[in-house]
C-alpha cells in the first residue's frame, strides 16, 4: 500500500518510572524478559492482588520493546489498565479497543414463539473514536500498547481493504479537488459545509477543510489550481493553525471498509447462494422458509445495488471481503506485526470467554439460517474460533492471582510474584455461620462507617445484590449495588464513588472479583460462601479475598454454614502467601504500609465530561446551584430524563433548603442507594 510514512516508525518505549521495581517485582521482570528474549511462546506471571503486576509488566515492555495486546475481560478493567498504561508510557501511543456499543441486541429467531427480534444498537462515538485511533496507530508506528476487551476478536474487516483506503497526500502534489472529495466520500466522509464534526469535511472555493475520525485536531487543504499549495492542521472549534505540515494522511471514517467493485464481484454470489438455499427449502417442503430467504436476500442485494450499503452488510462480509468459507474474518490482532506481544490479564477468566465466544455466536446464527432469515454465509461474520486465536498467540504473557490449569500446562515458566512492595500481607480470613449472616454484617459495616472505611459484599444473584442494598440503605448505611445491567459509565462512576467516600458499601455479584484496585476496602464480607460452584470456586474465592488486599486492616468473613473443598483450599493458599509475605516482611525490616493512590476516574480521559463531578457531597463548596444546573441541561440534551430529575431535585433542595434524597448528598436519608425505580427494571433477575 502507498502512503506516507509517520515519523513515529523510530519511537521507542520509554517507561516512565516514579520509583524503582522493589519485592518480588525485579525477580519476575529479570525472569520475564528472559523468557520473551530466548523466544518462549507462553509465560505466567502468578502475581497476587496488590503486588504491582501492571507495573511488572510495564518494565517488561519497556525492555523488549515489542508493539504489545493487553487483553482484558471486561471494560472497566479495560479502562484501568489503559489509565495506568498511559501513565506509565506518556510518550508513547496506548491506546483503548472496546466494544463500542452502549446497547447491543443480535438479531435473532425464537422458534418456540415464532419471535423474529431485529438487530438494535446504539453506538457510542466517543468508543469508535477510539478504536480508529488504536488501528492508526498500529499502521503509522511500533510504540503502541493496545489495551482491549475480548470484543477484539470479532470481525473488523480485512486489514489490506483499510489500509488501501487511506488517502495521502502532500505539498506540491498534483491532485483534482473534486477527483479529492471524491476520495474523502469513498472513505466514508461525509460533507457538512455548516458544522464541521469527526468524519465530515467542507469544501469553500479552493479551501478544503477534513476533521479526522482520528486525532483532536482538523486539517486545512489549500489548493492552487490541481496542485496543493498548503497543509496545516487546526482546531476545528477556534479555527486556529496550529501547525503547517509537509504532508497528511486522511484514514477511513469506519474499519469495515468495502468498495463499488467489491459490491458488484459480490451481488452474483450472494444471488446464487440464495437460489441453492430456496432450492434446498423447496426440497425439504419448507415453504415458508423459501420465500423469507427470496424476499429478504432482494432486498438486501436491491440496497446494496443501489446506495452500496444494507442493514446487515456485516452478514456478507464473506463476499465482499473475498474470503472463502470458513476463513477467519479480519480482527484487531491483524494490525499487529508479527513480533508483537499479547499480555492477557486475568488469564483464569478472560480466555474462557475467548474460547465461548465463537460458540456463542454460532449457535445464534444457525437459528437464523435455518429459519431462512439469513444465508449460511453469514456464519462467517463471526469471532476468531479457540484455534484461530491460538495461531496470533505467538508470545504471551498470561497474568493472573489463580492461573488456570490450561495456563499452567503450557507455560514453560510460572513466575510467582507474591511479597507486595508496600507489606501488606494477604488478609486474615474467616469463617462464621451463615445462620444470621446479615444481622453479623450490619454490625460490622457499622463499624467501618465510624473508621471511614470501605466494604465490599458479595451475593450469588443480582436480586439479592439489590435486596441487601434495600436492606442496608433502610439501616441509613451509605451503600449501592452494582451488577451486569450498568454500562460501563456507571460501573466506573460507582467504583470512584465508593473510593471517595461518598458510599460506604458496594454491594455486586461478580464484578468486584477481578482487577479492581481499592486500597480503601478493609471488609470483604462474602454472603452463602459454603455454595459450591462458580461464583464460590477456590479461584473466585481467592480473587474476592483479594480485594482486601491492599489495607494492613483488611479482613475477610467467609459466611458458611459448612467447609467446602474450595473454602478450604483458598484459605490454605491464602495462609500460604501471608506467612510467606510475613517472614519476607520480618527479614527486611518492613513496616507494611495500606497503599495510597489518587482516587480518579476509571473512564479514560476522553470520556470525561468536562464539569462534571461524579456523586460528590452536596456541601462541598465546588458543586454549586449553577453546576448543578449545567449538568441538568446536559442530560435533557442526552435524552436522560430520570438523572435530569434527580439534579433538579438537588437544585430545589439547595434552593429550597430542604434536605431530600437528590443522590448527591452523602449524609441524606437516601444514603446513596438507586431509586427503586431502577431496581423493579431488574425484579425478576
Amino acid at each position: 500500500m502507498k502512503y506516507i510514512q509517520s515519523p513515529f516508525q523510530n519511537e521507542t518505549f520509554r517507561l516512565n518510572s516514579p520509583w524503582p521495581p522493589s519485592g518480588d517485582q525485579p525477580q519476575a521482570i529479570e525472569k520475564l524478559t528472559s523468557g520473551i528474549m530466548r523466544g518462549d511462546r507462553y509465560q505466567t506471571l502468578l502475581g497476587v492482588t496488590g503486588s504491582g503486576k501492571t507495573y511488572t509488566v510495564a518494565n517488561v515492555i519497556s525492555r523488549v520493546q515489542k508493539p504489545t495486546l493487553v487483553l482484558a475481560h471486561n471494560k472497566t478493567l479495560a479502562a484501568q489498565l489503559y489509565s495506568e498504561f498511559k501513565s506509565f508510557f506518556p510518550d508513547n501511543a496506548v491506546r483503548y479497543f472496546v466494544s463500542y456499543y452502549d446497547y447491543y441486541q443480535p438479531e435473532a429467531y425464537l422458534p418456540s414463539t415464532d419471535t423474529f427480534i431485529e438487530k438494535d444498537a446504539s453506538i457510542n462515538e466517543r468508543i469508535e473514536k477510539l478504536r480508529l485511533d488504536a488501528t492508526k496507530s498500529l499502521i503509522e508506528r511500533r510504540d503502541v500498547i493496545v489495551v482491549a476487551s475480548v470484543s477484539c476478536i470479532y470481525g473488523l474487516g480485512k486489514r489490506e481493504n483499510y489500509e488501501e483506503a487511506i488517502l495521502p497526500f502532500s505539498v506540491d502534489e498534483e491532485w483534482d479537488v473534486r477527483s479529492f472529495l471524491e476520495r474523502l466520500v469513498d472513505n466514508y466522509y461525509d460533507r457538512n459545509d455548516i458544522s464541521l464534526e469527526p468524519g465530515t469535511f467542507r469544501a469553500r472555493g479552493d479551501i478544503v477543510e477534513i476533521y479526522p475520525s482520528t486525532g483532536e485536531y482538523a486539517i486545512r487543504v489549500a489548493f492552487d489550481g490541481d496542485r496543493i499549495e498548503r497543509i496545516d492542521e487546526f482546531d476545528p472549534v477556534s479555527g486556529r493553525s496550529q501547525r503547517t505540515l509537509p504532508y497528511a494522511s486522511v484514514f477511513p471514517a469506519q474499519h469495515y471498509v468495502t468498495n463499488r467493485n467489491a459490491v458488484e464481484n459480490a451481488l452474483p454470489q450472494i444471488e446464487e447462494e440464495m437460489k441453492q438455499q430456496e432450492s434446498m427449502f423447496l426440497s425439504r417442503g419448507k415453504y415458508l422458509e423459501a420465500q423469507r430467504i427470496t424476499m429478504r436476500t432482494r432486498y438486501d442485494m436491491e440496497m446494496l445495488s443501489e446506495v452500496g450499503y444494507c442493514s446487515g452488510i456485516e452478514n456478507y462480509s464473506r463476499y465482499l471481503d473475498g474470503r472463502s468459507a470458513g476463513e477467519p474474518p479480519g480482527t484487531l490482532v491483524d494490525f499487529f506485526p508479527e513480533d508483537f506481544l499479547m499480555v492477557v490479564d486475568e488469564s483464569h477468566i478472560t480466555l474462557p470467554q475467548v474460547r465461548g465466544m465463537f460458540n456463542g455466536d454460532r449457535a445464534r446464527k444457525e437459528v437464523l439460517v435455518e429459519n431462512g432469515f439469513r444465508l449460511p454465509s453469514c456464519l462467517d461474520n463471526r469471532p476468531l474460533n479457540w484455534q484461530e486465536f491460538l495461531k496470533h498467540m505467538k508470545q504471551t504473557l498470561f497474568i493472573s492471582a489463580t492461573p488456570g490449569d490450561w495456563e499452567n500446562d503450557v507455560s514453560t515458566q510460572i513466575v510467582e510474584q507474591i511479597i507486595r512492595p508496600t507489606g501488606v500481607p494477604d488478609p486474615e480470613v474467616f469463617l462464621l455461620p451463615a445462620k444470621g449472616q446479615i444481622d453479623d454484617l450490619v454490625e460490622r459495616l457499622r463499624v467501618i462507617e465510624e473508621k471511614k472505611e470501605r466494604a465490599l459484599v458479595t451475593t450469588l444473584t443480582k436480586r439479592s445484590a439489590e435486596d441487601v442494598a434495600e436492606y442496608l440503605q433502610e439501616l441509613r448505611i451509605k451503600v449501592r449495588y452494582i451488577h451486569s445491567e450498568f454500562n460501563t459509565f456507571e460501573r466506573a462512576e460507582l467504583i470512584r464513588d465508593l473510593r471517595a467516600g461518598v458510599i460506604t458499601v458496594l454491594v455486586g455479584v461478580n464484578l468486584l472479583r477481578e482487577g479492581m484496585d481499592l486500597p480503601e476496602v478493609s471488609l470483604v464480607a462474602i454472603l452463602d460462601a459454603d455454595r459450591e460452584g462458580f461464583l464460590r470456586s477456590h479461584r473466585s474465592l481467592v480473587q474476592m479475598m483479594g480485594r482486601a488486599a491492599r489495607n494492613t486492616q483488611g479482613i475477610v468473613i467467609l459466611y458458611a454454614d459448612a467447609e467446602t473443598e474450595s473454602i478450604r483450599s483458598a484459605m490454605e493458599e491464602t495462609g500460604r502467601r501471608r506467612k510467606k509475605q510475613e517472614e519476607y516482611n520480618d527479614l527486611h525490616g518492613i513496616t507494611p504500609e495500606t497503599i495510597r493512590k489518587e482516587v480518579i476516574s476509571l473512564l479514560p480521559e476522553e470520556f470525561q465530561e468536562k464539569g462534571r463531578v461524579a456523586q460528590p457531597d452536596s456541601r462541598d463548596a465546588f458543586v454549586t446551584v449553577g453546576d448543578l444546573e449545567k449538568l441538568m441541561w446536559q442530560a435533557v440534551e442526552k435524552l436522560d430524563f430520570e438523572r435530569a430529575a434527580e439534579l433538579r431535585d438537588a437544585i430545589m433542595a439547595r434552593k429550597g433548603g430542604a434536605r431530600k434524597s437528590d443522590g448527591l448528598d452523602s449524609n441524606s436519608g437516601s444514603t446513596g442507594a438507586q431509586p427503586q425505580k431502577r431496581r423493579r427494571r431488574y425484579s425478576k433477575k
